[in-house]
């Protein structure tokens, strides 16, 4: 079987696919999201997949059956953003609170050789860096474990997009080895790499007034661009308050990487306009910038397919981070 993972918070596979892509076997994927997990099941057939909360995991079950089949990585995009209100100890007992937490747990009972965890780039400063110390100490009163984090840029690890992750490896201390972060790579792709001869797919369209507005704002531009009259109608009350807001009717830039997908195209504030043409991005367009594969099929309605899309780690980064936990396991 080779080397092996679960994931949990699996989304729709992005972090799973780069593991898969460098030689990895997933043992389990799961996720709470119904659509996720049809995802998960059309590209991963074969793979058990858990839809529900990753606390109704039965563990002595899970650890019964890795005692025959070696876990190398435990891992998932584990939201740990309530803990911003640690300090009033509210993120503890929020749900999203709990799953940290049971992350912790299912790391000291099933005992991989590693365990990764991605999250938002702002968890580092979030509660001025209080929220991520307490989940370190966490991890470090299992005395199991070497812990290093970084933030990392998706665009120095051949994917066409600015978009930042934290994550969090540690590495077993049986295994007497470090955890070195995956060195940049020299060549930084830009949109013409992914999105040109793009084939069509859904995606979604402007009314007319949104139409009107972004056919004015040439490649690479944003609202800045438009006659001060229509700025101020188009930013209403924003327009006063201060602040760059250069996502505002955004306009991707064919010769630079895309800002961060998101989970909607056309969102006001998130704004990301294709660069030539008037209008958001296609769902296939979209996941070229997070590097999935055109055969990678997404379930769920057009609202969804975004919502996954945009969720998900770019596979190109994820399969970064195998290659050097496939250094480590060597």
């Amino acid at each position: 079987m080779g080397k092996t993972f679960i994931e949990v918070c699996a989304g729709a596979g992005g972090l799973s696919l780069g593991f898969i892509e460098q030689g990895f076997s997933p043992l389990l994927l799961n996720d709470n999201d119904k659509y996720c997990c049809q995802t998960l099941k059309k590209n991963h057939p074969k793979v058990p997949i858990i839809e529900g909360s990753m606390t109704d995991i039965d563990l002595k079950k899970m650890k019964k059956i890795f005692k025959k089949k070696k876990l190398d990585i435990l891992m998932g995009g584990v939201p740990c953003q309530s803990f911003s209100q640690a300090g009033k100890r509210k993120g503890i007992t929020d749900d999203r609170g709990k799953l940290i937490l049971h992350f912790i747990k299912m790391t000291d009972i099933l005992d991989p050789n590693i365990f990764l965890i991605e999250n938002v780039a702002g968890l580092l400063t979030i509660n001025k860096g209080e929220t991520l110390k307490y989940i370190i100490n966490e991890f470090n009163k299992l005395s199991k474990y070497k812990i290093v984090y970084k933030i990392l840029n998706s665009n120095n690890y051949n994917v066409p997009q600015k978009r930042k992750r934290l994550i969090i490896v540690g590495v077993h201390k049986r295994l007497n080895k470090e955890f070195q972060f995956p060195k940049e790579h020299k060549y930084k792709p830009v949109l013409k790499d992914v999105l040109i001869d793009c084939p069509e797919s859904p995606g979604q369209v402007y009314k007319q007034e949104k139409y009107d507005i972004m056919k004015l704002i040439p490649e690479g531009g944003c609202w800045v661009d438009l006659p001060e009259d229509l700025q101020k109608s188009y930013l209403k009350g924003s327009y006063k308050s201060g602040g760059g807001k250069r996502g505002i009717a955004k306009r991707l830039d064919m010769n630079k990487p895309s800002l961060t997908i998101m989970c909607s195209p056309q969102q006001k504030q998130t704004e990301r306009c294709h660069p030539i043409e008037t209008r958001p991005l296609q769902t296939l367009e979209s996941a070229r910038i997070q590097t999935f594969p055109d055969t990678y099929k997404f379930c769920g309605s057009l609202t969804q397919v975004y919502k996954q899309i945009g969720n998900a780690v770019p596979p190109n980064l994820a399969k970064a981070l195998a290659e050097e936990i496939e250094n480590v396991l060597n």
